[in-house]
């Protein structure tokens, strides 16, 4: 079970952490409700479990091992840096940010939706009608399924 909705940024969330694999996910959570999967021979074979009453998805990746690789919440009791983020401004959203110490972002819109994205964070978060509706942040897996460093 998901007990808590604390987003840690290149962590997790709660209890579910970075690099932790599909099996010891599916155990804390129970089978996800739909299945995702991406294949290409380019690519790592990529995974996404989809916990639609958990107001969770998490994303696997790795050529050896899968491992959690990216998590998405609109879950409305997410926090991040000790608040609240989903139905958080626009403009208070970037003054959170900055005010732990993440200042450079890049903005984008795109058919009635603005994405603020954080890239050394790794942390995007998704603005409908002015407001959070949704936040996915990730981190860089090796093809043997090993988080790394940024």
């Amino acid at each position: 079970m998901l007990d808590s909705y604390v987003i840690i940024p290149q962590k997790g969330l709660g209890e579910l952490t970075f690099g932790m694999d599909m099996e010891k996910v599916v155990s804390a959570l129970g089978e996800p409700e739909e299945v995702d999967n991406f294949e290409s021979e380019e690519e790592m074979n990529a995974v996404l479990l989809h916990y639609w009453d958990k107001g969770v998805s998490i994303f696997f990746e790795g050529h050896t091992r899968q491992v959690v690789a990216g998590m998405e919440t609109d879950h409305p009791e997410a926090i991040l840096f000790g608040k609240k983020i989903m139905g958080m401004s626009e403009k208070d959203t970037i003054a959170l940010m900055h005010e732990n110490g993440w200042e450079e972002f890049d903005r984008e819109e795109e058919d009635g939706e603005t994405r603020l994205s954080f890239e050394e964070l790794m942390i995007d978060f998704y603005i409908k009608d002015g407001s959070v509706a949704f936040v996915n942040w990730d981190v860089i897996v090796d093809s043997d399924g090993n988080v790394t460093e940024l």
